[in-house]
C-alpha cells in the first residue's frame, strides 16, 4: 500500500525538502503540497490522501483551526504537526484539535517516517523530547493540584 501524503507549510523550501526526503520510502507519495489552509482542504478532496504534516503557522488558519477542519471534513486523515513550536500548550491545543502526530521541525527524518507510520496505526506520536517535556508538565500540575487539598 502506498501511503499518500500532503505537506502543508507556507515556506516551499520546507516542502520542497520533505517531499525530496520522502521522495526515498518506497511506499510514501507525496500527492501535493500546500502553502495554506485553503490549498490543503481543496488537495485532500482532490488526492484523498491518508496523512496530511502540517506547519501549525499557516497564513489563512492556525495550526488548531486547520486540524479541526481537516479531521471534521475528512474523519480519516490523520493530521501529524511539524513545527518549531515546543511550547506544551501548542502541543496540547494541536492534540485536543485532532492532530495525531506532533514533531519538531529539527526532527530527523527518521523520526519523521516513524511518525508516519506510527499514526496510520491509530496511534498518537510525539517527538521523545515532547513527551518528557508532557509528563512533566503534567506531574507538575497534578503536584499543585494536590498541594491545594
Amino acid at each position: 500500500m502506498t501511503i499518500k501524503i500532503i505537506l502543508a507549510d507556507n515556506h516551499r523550501i520546507i516542502r520542497q525538502g520533505l517531499a525530496h526526503l520522502l521522495a526515498g520510502e518506497p511506499d510514501v507519495c507525496v500527492v501535493g503540497e500546500a502553502e495554506d489552509c485553503a490549498t490543503t482542504i481543496r488537495l485532500i478532496q482532490e488526492f484523498s490522501p491518508q496523512i496530511v504534516i502540517l506547519d501549525i503557522c499557516l497564513p489563512d488558519a492556525n495550526g488548531m483551526d486547520a486540524t479541526r477542519r481537516i479531521v471534521s471534513q475528512f474523519p480519516d486523515i490523520k493530521v501529524i504537526a511539524l513545527s518549531m513550536h515546543s511550547d506544551s500548550l501548542f502541543v496540547i491545543n494541536m492534540l485536543n484539535a485532532g492532530a495525531s502526530g506532533y514533531l519538531l521541525k529539527d526532527c530527523a527524518l527518521e523520526e519523521l517516517v516513524k511518525a508516519i507510520r506510527t499514526v496510520l496505526t491509530k496511534k498518537i506520536y510525539l517527538s521523545a523530547n515532547l513527551s518528557s517535556m508532557l509528563v512533566k508538565d503534567l506531574a507538575s500540575r497534578i503536584t499543585v493540584n494536590n498541594n491545594d487539598k
